[in-house]
C-alpha cells in the first residue's frame, strides 16, 4: 500500500503537461575500451510537453534534450563526445523525441540525434500521478551508429542503455 497520500499509481488526468527540466534526467550506461569498462553518464532535459488524451493511444510526447550537457565525469571524454567527431553540438544544439503512440506500457516515437531521426520505443517501468502532476520512468537501448555517430568504433560503446525519469506538471 502506498504510504505517501499525495502519490498514487492512477493514470494522469487528461490535458497538457510540461516536463519539469529541473526534476527530469536522461541517464545512460555504455561500455568503453573494447567493452571492458562501464561508463555512466547523463544528459539534461531542456523542455517538453506531454498531452494525455482519451483514448490514451492518442496521447503525444515532445521532449528536447541538450546534447552539450553530456556528462560522464571525464572532462576529456565529455569534450570529445560533444565535438564534431561525435554529437557535433555546435551544429546540432538539441536532440528531440516526438511520440504519438502510448499504450500504457510503452511509448513509440522518433528520436532525432545529429539531424538523423530513427524510431525508438521506450518501455514504461514506473509511473505515479498526483493532483496536477505525474512522474514516469522509462528505458530503452540506443544504437548510436543508427544516428550516424560512428567515431571510435571498438573504443566507445555502440549501444547505450538509457533510462529517462521525468516529472510533468500542469502549466
Amino acid at each position: 500500500m502506498e504510504t505517501n497520500q499525495h502519490r498514487t499509481t492512477a493514470a494522469p488526468g487528461l490535458g497538457r503537461y510540461e516536463i519539469d527540466p529541473g526534476a527530469s534526467t536522461v541517464t545512460f550506461t555504455t561500455r568503453h575500451v573494447f567493452g571492458l569498462l562501464p561508463v555512466h553518464g547523463s544528459f539534461a532535459v531542456r523542455s517538453g510537453t506531454v498531452d494525455i488524451t482519451e483514448p490514451l493511444t492518442g496521447s503525444r510526447v515532445h521532449a528536447v534534450i541538450d546534447p552539450a550537457s553530456f556528462h560522464t565525469g571525464s572532462r576529456r571524454r565529455d569534450t570529445a563526445v560533444c565535438s564534431a567527431r561525435f554529437l557535433d553540438t555546435a551544429r546540432h544544439p538539441s536532440m528531440t523525441y516526438t511520440a504519438d503512440r502510448l499504450d500504457g506500457t510503452s511509448i513509440t516515437g522518433m528520436l532525432t540525434v545529429c539531424g538523423v531521426a530513427q524510431p525508438v520505443t521506450l518501455s514504461i517501468e514506473k509511473s505515479a500521478s498526483s493532483a496536477g502532476a505525474f512522474t514516469a520512468r522509462a528505458t530503452t537501448r540506443i544504437d548510436r551508429t543508427r544516428f550516424g555517430v560512428t567515431a571510435a568504433r571498438g573504443m566507445a560503446g555502440r549501444h547505450l542503455d538509457v533510462r529517462i525519469e521525468v516529472r510533468c506538471v500542469r502549466p
